[in-house]
């Protein structure tokens, strides 16, 4: 049986000037339905790049994408993008951000009053309702990107991916934001795949971490499988063994690459 998103053999280049740049080379990774799959590497390992084939924002060379048996061609709604910046219109407020996803996807499969009550649901999911009225100028880093969230999930995608959705808020709003999406993973049971330069973030959240190997022509390095109980509270992880057995080995990876790349 086929996974349900299957990278199968892709490999990216760039040209620029005349100068071709090998970003990936043959790439093959599957996920399950469900799962929540985390990609760590060191800066230019072609990280985003491979979430953005997935999204269908890049064109591989070579190799493709399968979601749910069908080939990924281009962008697409059941592929939800979340990026550092939270990309919110300004003009708009958190209400009308969502809404708006809400009304491009099921203009024609929902009411008005079932597109308001789900730009609600979702706006709930992220604990926003009590903005929904504010403009994006009007609410914090944090609250920012769980609007971006919510719009995300209001389309209902086959797939959320998340690049590096926290990597630009402050500690204690990134752990909140973390738990948060951790909670709506679990009550949602949507797949994740997840750019991250965060390690711990990386266990936290994750089924399994692929790490990726340093660029040019990265492949990947190593898939480390997370098993740890969930729901999962971070004050909780601290205490936990496994916790730090599986950072510990994250960490030896990306050190060991960094050391190779140095020498």
């Amino acid at each position: 049986m086929s996974s349900y998103l299957s990278i199968e053999n892709v490999s990216v280049t760039f040209q620029r000037a005349g100068v071709v740049s090998d970003v990936l080379r043959s790439i093959s990774l599957a996920i399950e339905q469900g799962e929540y799959v985390s990609i760590i590497g060191h800066s230019g390992c072609g990280k985003s790049t491979l979430l953005n084939v997935v999204g269908g924002l890049v064109a591989p060379v070579s190799g493709g994408v399968i979601l749910d048996r069908r080939e990924v061609a281009g962008p697409g709604p059941e592929r939800a993008i979340v990026f550092q910046n939270h990309s919110l219109l300004p003009w708009l407020s958190c209400y009308e951000n969502v809404r708006l996803a809400v009304d491009k996807v099921f203009g024609r499969t929902k009411s008005r009053a079932e597109r308001h009550d789900w730009t609600m649901h979702n706006l709930q999911l992220v604990q926003m309702t009590h903005a929904a009225a504010k403009r994006p100028g009007e609410i914090s880093g944090g609250m920012k990107q769980r609007v971006g969230i919510a719009r995300a999930l209001a389309m209902e995608p086959k797939v959320l991916l998340l690049d590096e959705p926290f990597g630009a808020l402050d500690a204690l709003t990134r752990a909140s934001l973390q738990e948060a999406v951790s909670e709506i993973h679990a009550r949602v049971g949507c797949t994740i795949l997840m750019i991250t330069h965060d390690v711990d973030e990386a266990v936290f959240l994750s089924d399994r971490i692929v790490m990726m190997t340093n660029g040019p022509a990265a492949i990947i390095g190593e898939i480390l499988d997370i098993v740890l109980p969930r729901p999962r509270c971070r004050v909780a992880m601290l205490e936990e063994p496994r916790f730090n057995q599986y950072r510990q080995k994250v960490l030896d990876f990306l050190y060991s690459r960094h050391a190779a790349r140095a020498a």
